[in-house]
């Protein structure tokens, strides 16, 4: 299929910016994908479209701070996002401007004594690097010093630790438990303790799952034939109890719903003739129409950048005409766009 067929075109004041004060005050969109019938409401009400037998399955990964500054050679600020950890001391990463990074440039960090060096550069803007100091001292300095890896769409004063603050809080999930994200589980930024009580109280069962978001998640499609696309690699872990309860859902027919496009990447990826894959693997799943899903009934999540993986993902979910007609409505009706944005529940 054609990168063009998923592009649309959307201005730029819908692209939320900052978090709402109240987490679960956002619009929602219920989009019904076999009547193509679109509802407009509140979050609040969320819990009215779930019903007591549903599962609900939700990403317990939780965003570092993986975003810092350094100091090059001539007194330059530069942007390091942590991708991952490779041992031996080196960390794989995406800096801005890349091209100031060359291997074997030294550079300094800014807040601490301390320095690093370029090792090796790599594909899509990866650079290589060692820093001065230990493991668990780099980890303590990102606590520190270290920003949400918020995506280049939101933009915020780097100087002003109030935005910093605010969101480390916001740009997470309340349930947040396992370490190792670089980006988060947006659909599920929406939920608060008084909206998942409500949820349990009605009887839905709620299991946890875990996909660390890395760079894959947002790499962008630059070819033409999205069949082309190479997706890279995420971790995925499934406890034994999560994977057995998905399981008896699925025997049972209950509907089993997601809450973002990371928690349908990974039951899609577990799912082998009736089984859930148990304990952690690497899925490199690119969810593209058409597309048999095996395991999720429902979907909740964001609304997503035109020609993304992840607009793909829900149009093969729910049919990108459908999907070009309800983000052409929420368009028109002024819903807030991407990570900070409204939310959609595919039903």
């Amino acid at each position: 299929m054609d990168i063009s067929l998923f592009d649309f075109q959307l201005p730029k004041e819908l692209i939320a910016q900052f978090p709402r004060e109240k987490r679960d005050s956002s619009r929602m969109m219920v989009v019904e994908k076999e009547r193509g019938e679109i509802i407009h409401e509140s979050f609040e009400n969320f819990p009215s479209f779930l019903r007591k037998d549903d599962l609900l399955v939700l990403n317990n990964t939780k965003v570092i701070p993986a975003k810092f500054f350094v100091m090059d050679g001539n007194g330059r600020k530069i942007e390091v996002l942590i991708l991952r950890e490779l041992g031996n001391g080196i960390w794989e990463t995406l800096c801005k401007p890349s091209k100031r990074m060359k291997k074997g440039m030294k550079f300094k960090f800014i807040e601490i004594s301390g320095e690093g060096e370029v090792l090796d550069e790599g594909e899509w803007g990866r650079r290589y690097l060692k820093f001065s100091f230990e493991r668990e001292d780099f980890y303590k300095y990102l606590r520190s010093f270290g920003y949400a890896p918020l995506p280049p769409y939101i933009k915020r004063d780097k100087e002003k630790d109030y935005l910093r603050e605010k969101d480390l809080e916001f740009y997470q999930t309340i349930w947040a438990k396992i370490n190792g994200s670089i980006a988060a589980p947006t659909a599920g930024m929406h939920f608060t303790k008084e909206i998942l009580d409500e949820i349990s109280a009605k009887g839905v069962e709620i299991v946890e799952i875990t996909l660390h978001v890395g760079e894959a998640t947002f790499r962008p499609v630059k070819v033409k034939d999205i069949e082309k696309h190479k997706m890279g690699e995420e971790y995925v872990f499934i406890g034994e109890d999560s994977a057995k309860k998905i399981e008896e859902a699925l025997k049972k027919k209950r509907r089993i719903v997601a809450v973002g496009t990371t928690v349908v990447r990974a039951l899609e990826s577990s799912y082998n003739n009736g089984k859930i894959k148990e304990e952690g693997f690497f899925t490199d799943l690119f969810i593209y129409p058409p597309f048999k899903f095996n395991v999720v009934s429902s979907l909740f999540t964001n609304f997503h950048l035109p020609k993304s993986t992840l607009f793909i993902l829900v149009s093969a979910f729910a049919g990108l005409d459908l999907m070009k007609r309800a983000y052409s409505e929420a368009i028109k009706m002024g819903y807030k766009f991407f990570s900070y944005g409204d939310c959609m529940f595919i039903v």
